[in-house]
């Protein structure tokens, strides 16, 4: 079956092209034929010259594939091996929304054929797979599930900004329906990732591995941003414990800061609302989250406190952030929770400017409601350094008298520049 797909007698295709899936089917598409199909045409146009709409890949990415890009199912019905790499967010109630993956699985079920695979690389709770999309893609089909067609499971681990840690050089966890899919989806992997794949006894096995990684990281970073809060109250840097206590050999090295984006802020929800389905309430995931979910709005009281300690008149005070996407060096903007940083801040009647060289200012007024500018304007009480984007790492206090007045703030909750403020109030997590 390996053979007819390097033969390009068959066709694999790629359900959803952001983050995740462009990458997946550009390193494919090197080796065989790909069908990239995604719903939202603009940003198949601009996959057909060459532009990454993620803004994550280069032009020179696009060359020597073998690949068409397309929103219309009709292309999709030769196609042999599905590959769906839509996103998995949570609602406004924290709930898992699966309507994106239900979505994409409507479509494969659509042109589903006997002897076809389907491959789920969306973060989910265990057990979504076999009971939410498997039903969906029998109904739409009728056909019966491992008797005429296989589904297999093999998580994600794209992070976005990451040129080290990329799809060829990560171990690649697969997962099959039974142990001729598991072979065959460990095989199709293995033509593009170098690092080897893992084979996960069970579809459920790889969902919950998947969902753990970055339930792990929240939890992890959760306890030390409740830490810095501790910290804080003792009159202690948060960043100058955590390198004393680097220095044992067994220490993890985690650090307090906003915790946002598309994984790490969203998939501990699945899996306690997996756990709340079978009776069990999740009592340290959800401390964490409530931890990472309240920072921002502890990083603006620390502000506001300091410039009232300062004798500033909140009404009259400005704050510049500085950062706007969920993490460093990348446009990403989902689940950032700069956003709680300047609701908090407005909320104390203090004015408040964005600015960030990555994020699409149309897309963060459209999903936060408030304007990016390019360039500070004026002089302002505080700066907020929100995101370690390269651009802000290298300024100098020098950079910062430029826009702060002589008794301003400087926020850094990165801990960026940790012994490098003298001349203004420095504050870190």
């Amino acid at each position: 079956m390996i053979q007819r797909l390097l033969d390009k007698q068959e066709k694999l295709a790629v359900i959803g092209l952001g983050y995740v899936g462009l990458p997946i089917a550009l390193e494919f598409a090197r080796k065989i034929r790909v069908v990239g199909f995604d719903i939202n045409h603009e940003r198949v146009e601009l996959m057909r010259k060459g532009i990454d709409p993620s803004n994550e890949l280069d032009a020179k990415d696009f060359d020597n594939t073998d690949i068409i890009f397309t929103s219309d199912l009709h292309d999709l019905r030769d196609v042999k091996y599905f590959i769906v790499a839509v996103p998995t967010p949570i609602d406004e109630f924290k709930q898992p929304d699966l309507t994106p993956l239900l979505s994409a699985t409507r479509t494969v079920g659509k042109v589903l054929k006997k002897g076809d695979y389907v491959i789920y690389e969306s973060t989910v709770y265990p057990g979504c797979t076999e009971e939410d999309c498997i039903p969906l893609l029998e109904e739409l089909s009728g056909l019966k599930y491992i008797e005429d067609f296989k589904v297999g499971y093999s998580p994600e681990r794209i992070n976005p900004g990451d040129k080290q840690h990329t799809l060829q050089n990560i171990v690649k966890v697969v997962s099959g329906c039974d142990e001729e899919s598991l072979q065959t989806i460990a095989a199709l992997y293995e033509l593009v990732v170098k690092a080897g794949v893992h084979k996960a006894p069970s579809i459920k096995v790889a969902e919950a591995a998947k969902i753990i990684e970055n339930t792990q990281r929240d939890v992890n970073i959760a306890l030390m941003n409740e830490l810095s809060i501790i910290f804080e109250k003792m009159g202690i840097n948060t960043y100058e414990v955590l390198e004393a206590a680097s220095t044992k050999w067994n220490f993890l090295k985690f650090y307090p800061g906003l915790v946002g984006g598309h994984c790490i802020g969203v998939d501990p929800y699945y899996l306690t609302h997996k756990a709340a389905q079978l009776g069990y309430h999740a009592k340290v995931i959800t401390s964490g989250r409530d931890i990472n979910d309240s920072m921002g709005t502890h990083v603006a009281r620390q502000v506001v406190k300091k410039m009232i300690a300062a004798g500033k008149n909140l009404r009259e005070t400005r704050v510049l952030i500085m950062g706007a996407t969920f993490k460093e060096n990348v446009t990403d903007i989902r689940n950032s929770k700069v956003a709680d940083v300047v609701n908090e801040l407005k909320s104390f009647a203090v004015s408040v400017d964005v600015t960030d060289p990555h994020a699409d200012p149309e897309e963060v007024l459209h999903e936060y409601g408030f304007p990016l500018i390019k360039e500070p304007q004026g002089i302002y009480d505080a700066v907020i350094i929100a995101v370690s984007h390269q651009e802000y790492t290298t300024l100098s206090e020098d950079d910062f008298r430029k826009i702060l007045a002589h008794d301003g703030l400087v926020a850094d909750i990165k801990g960026i520049f940790k012994n490098r403020i003298q001349s203004f109030t420095y504050w870190s997590l």
